[in-house]
């Protein structure tokens, strides 16, 4: 099913600011939110909103999906230039939705998410581990072509030792009794406000060990060097990403890793330069070459091949050879080759050269580009 566009679901422009995204989504939130709405498809409009926003707030999200819409969001992994998202479950509204239900509406940014409404999970909800960018910078023959690289990374890793758990000898925990928060109460004129927040001996989960892992000190997680195995598709340029899913740091709680984000940087070539799938290069020819055309070698990314030049060849004539241009790693396509001319000016002759160009100086090799010029300069 093809899911909405994100800025129609808030009813905002492409170039919308982020007050606007945030003020579009308050609306939407208030009227569609599950405890307060009585219309039947509340759940399914503030799900959506929410998912838009989730998306639109972020900076870096939103300049994925600009570039690559939903498919930005590609589960399986891949190309995403985008980059792409596996879920939201690292976007907490409770902010904003306080800031519209009031501070003592009970919810949790998870169970918001999960369809839950007002009701809070007896446990912490399993989040996924944030996402990490890298930059990867390569040679343009490597973009061209495609390229296997191993990227290391220092990250917070489930701990190999207690799988995550923080111990061993898991009981009820005395503070929250297995609940995962702890409530407080706040009386005034107004009435009772309650109020609930994590609880802070088990950190949400409900559970507390007898046996603290020694290797991660309770925490469930481990700074580790990790080595992960990247594969650049051919034509890949500057600003594009590719999304390596699940070898991000852990999640809390048993929840997924998060993804990694491989940030393409491509270096300059010294002969080509691109445009999309296109490349273009400079053939220098001289006088004599351009006037009388001539065959000339020119080097591709596959090798050098034989390039005819017409005669009468003008500085910045170009020529098209097809299909020697770079793939495209979004579309079965591979573009063209474009050979620029450049007629070079000699600028030192020796006395034979300089006799030939004055006895070619007196014949007439003027064209109809001159006489406009001349009807000008003899007008007076």
């Amino acid at each position: 099913m093809n899911k909405k566009d994100y800025y129609e679901v808030l009813g905002v422009s492409k170039d919308a600011s982020e007050a606007e995204i945030k003020s579009a989504f308050r609306k939407l939130a208030k009227k569609y939110h599950p405890d307060v709405s009585k219309e039947p498809d509340a759940a399914e409009k503030f799900k959506e909103a929410q998912e838009a926003y989730a998306v639109l707030s972020d900076k870096d999200k939103r300049s994925r999906y600009d570039q690559f819409g939903h498919a930005a969001f590609d589960q399986n992994g891949g190309f995403g230039g985008a980059g792409g998202f596996s879920g939201f479950e690292d976007f907490d509204p409770s902010d904003i939705l306080r800031d519209i239900f009031g501070q003592g509406f009970g919810f949790s940014g998870s169970s918001f998410f999960s369809g839950g409404g007002g009701r809070t999970s007896s446990r912490r909800t399993k989040t996924k581990g944030p996402d990490i960018n890298v930059l990867f910078e390569m040679s343009f023959e490597e973009a061209a072509r495609g390229t296997s690289t191993t990227v290391e990374l220092n990250i917070d890793d489930t701990c190999d030792v207690c799988g995550g758990l923080g111990g061993t000898g898991a009981k009820t925990c005395p503070t929250c009794n297995g609940t995962g928060y702890v409530r407080q109460e706040q009386r005034s004129i107004l009435g009772a406000f309650v109020s609930q927040r994590v609880c802070p001996t088990c950190g949400g989960t409900g559970e507390t060990y007898t046996n603290k892992c020694s290797s991660c000190k309770g925490t469930g997680k481990k700074r580790v060097k990790k080595k992960i195995v990247v594969n650049v598709p051919a034509g890949v340029d500057t600003g594009d990403h590719l999304r390596v899913a699940g070898k991000g740091p852990a999640g809390e709680n048993g929840g997924p890793n998060g993804d990694v984000y491989i940030e393409i940087k491509v270096k300059d070539h010294p002969l080509f330069t691109r445009n999309s799938e296109d490349l273009y290069v400079t053939l220098p020819i001289t006088f004599a070459e351009a006037a009388l055309g001539c065959k000339k070698e020119v080097p591709t990314l596959d090798g050098n091949i034989i390039l005819s030049v017409p005669s009468g060849t003008q500085t910045g004539d170009k020529q098209r050879v097809k299909g020697k241009g770079l793939k495209s790693p979004a579309r079965r396509k591979t573009g063209d080759l474009y050979v620029v001319f450049k007629v070079i000016t000699p600028t030192k002759l020796d006395r034979k050269q300089k006799k030939l160009f004055e006895d070619l100086n007196k014949t007439n090799l003027k064209t109809s580009d001159f006489d406009l010029y001349e009807k000008y300069v003899n007008k007076g």
